[in-house]
């Protein structure tokens, strides 16, 4: 058998053999270094409690919608491949409409993740194909029985050193809280405050976790003030509980000062259920203002993520719920929406604002500039749709002219995944190392800048912007 393409240690390095000699150096630099994944969804209990993992097809087809949306748009059913709100799918046979769609996902992201995974973490030793799907399948079943195969082991062999999760406001952390108090275990898994279902009006459970916040953290008040009050003492929690940063996925980046009158005024509209839409996006417009001025306060980064239309397509929406394949990228505007924000916090002492996009039109227009004035800004790295190879090439050239390297974030994975997180950063620091290695073959940046250079984007500005 020929050596598998995932195994060649030349993965996504440049194809010119100068300029591959210098990114293989600069790939070696970075390569052992612990993983940082300061944005994530991983479940904080499946650490707590080791849990094991499911089939192979409940592990890494079903729950994936990068994967199952390709092989829907080729005609297959979603019911044949996850779990529906009436139906669940046999295991072995999602696998097989997965390895019969294998060929879809060649050049995808979601492609090159997996048959890294096949090959790292998995020691898979044939190719997926329709032929192979019982053998591939059964081959993972037995890796996933292994005593060692395990997250907590995995957590270590993976080399990752701090792994944030992404949580409800009010959670009561007890995983986090019983992770960080365990003596056998070294690495660091950290909350996130993510408050979206708390500040979108639009959400049908908005009257419903309003009251059940004001209740328990409103200290006694009521109406906005108890609002508020609510808010500052959960995230204070969560800062207690070891959270570094607050995430945020609004529909656009919108910010909107408003006085305490007119917010108190908007909330009741909307708490009886009068809310118009314009109430409904200055409401969160102006509690993108609010969660920036506790940040200011408390310590928090602030990770803003915008862009996606969620739920396109509601029959699907309706039989298989959110996060399922069918959330669609829209053009957003960052200089007008978030002026009022900056105008009273973009100077603000120790304020970490990480600005995220799906729309790449503004990584050299207006994320960069921003980034290369602001203080507090840092440009968030590539996600979700553009968390691919050629993708984060583009990234790197819009914005490195204009805001140099100091001003990145670092990688962020943002997966369910966990298996996925090496074979992610991998990815990730080989793109890193071509961008350079390419740089320093034009006589643009010294080889020995661009060592120190990659050991920055990979290891000190995870840390820097996340306060880690």
């Amino acid at each position: 058998m020929s050596q598998s393409i995932a195994a060649n240690p030349d993965r996504l390095l440049p194809a010119d053999p100068g300029t591959r000699s210098i990114a293989r150096d600069l790939l070696q630099r970075v390569q052992d270094l612990p993983i940082l994944s300061p944005h994530g969804h991983v479940d904080a209990a499946v650490i707590e409690h080791n849990t094991p993992f499911p089939d192979p097809a409940a592990l890494l087809v079903s729950p994936d919608h990068y994967v199952t949306r390709l092989i829907h748009a080729s005609g297959v059913p979603l019911d044949r491949l996850r779990p529906s709100k009436t139906a669940e799918p046999d295991s072995r046979a999602v696998w097989h409409e997965f390895c019969k769609a294998w060929p879809l996902l060649e050049g995808t992201a979601s492609g090159y993740w997996l048959r890294t995974q096949f090959e790292s973490v998995f020691g898979l030793q044939q190719e997926i194909s329709p032929e192979t799907a019982d053998a591939s399948y059964d081959a993972i079943s037995a890796r996933l029985l292994e005593p060692g195969f395990r997250p907590r082991q995995l957590f270590k062999d993976f080399n990752i050193e701090v792994l944030a999760t992404t949580d409800d406001p009010l959670d009561n952390l007890a995983s986090h809280k019983a992770i960080a108090q365990d003596p056998t275990f070294h690495g660091r898994v950290l909350p996130t405050f993510r408050p979206d279902a708390y500040l979108n009006i639009a959400h049908p459970d908005w009257s419903a976790n309003v009251d059940r916040l004001i209740a328990a953290a409103g200290d006694g008040a009521t109406g906005y003030a108890g609002y508020l009050t609510a808010l500052e003492n959960r995230r204070r929690y969560f800062v207690e509980h070891g959270a570094v940063s607050a995430d945020h996925g609004v529909r656009t980046p919108a910010t909107l000062k408003l006085d305490a009158g007119a917010a108190a005024k908007l909330f009741d509209r909307a708490r009886t259920g009068q809310a118009t839409a314009q109430d409904r996006d200055d409401f969160e417009a102006h509690m993108m203002y609010q969660m920036a001025r506790m940040s200011v306060e408390d310590g928090l980064v602030m990770t803003i993520h915008p862009g996606s239309y969620r739920n396109h397509h509601e029959p699907t929406f309706d039989a298989y719920g959110a996060d399922t394949g069918h959330d669609i990228p829209f053009a957003v505007n960052y200089t007008e929406a978030i002026r009022p924000l900056l105008q009273d916090f973009g100077t603000a002492k120790d304020f970490h604002l990480v600005l995220f996009t799906l729309d790449e039109t503004v990584f050299s227009r207006e994320l960069a500039p921003l980034a290369g004035f602001y203080p507090s800004v840092y440009l968030g790295a590539p996600w979700w749709f553009l968390d691919a190879p050629d993708a984060m090439l583009r990234f790197r050239s819009a914005v490195t002219e204009t805001a140099g390297f100091s001003r990145s974030s670092g990688f962020i994975d943002d997966t369910r995944a966990f298996c996925s997180i090496p074979a992610r950063h991998d990815a990730s620091r080989r793109i890193e190392a071509s961008f350079l290695a390419r740089l320093v073959a034009e006589h643009r940046v010294s080889e020995d800048r661009a060592h120190e250079i990659i050991v920055d984007l990979v290891d000190a500005s995870p840390r820097r912007v996340f306060k880690l």
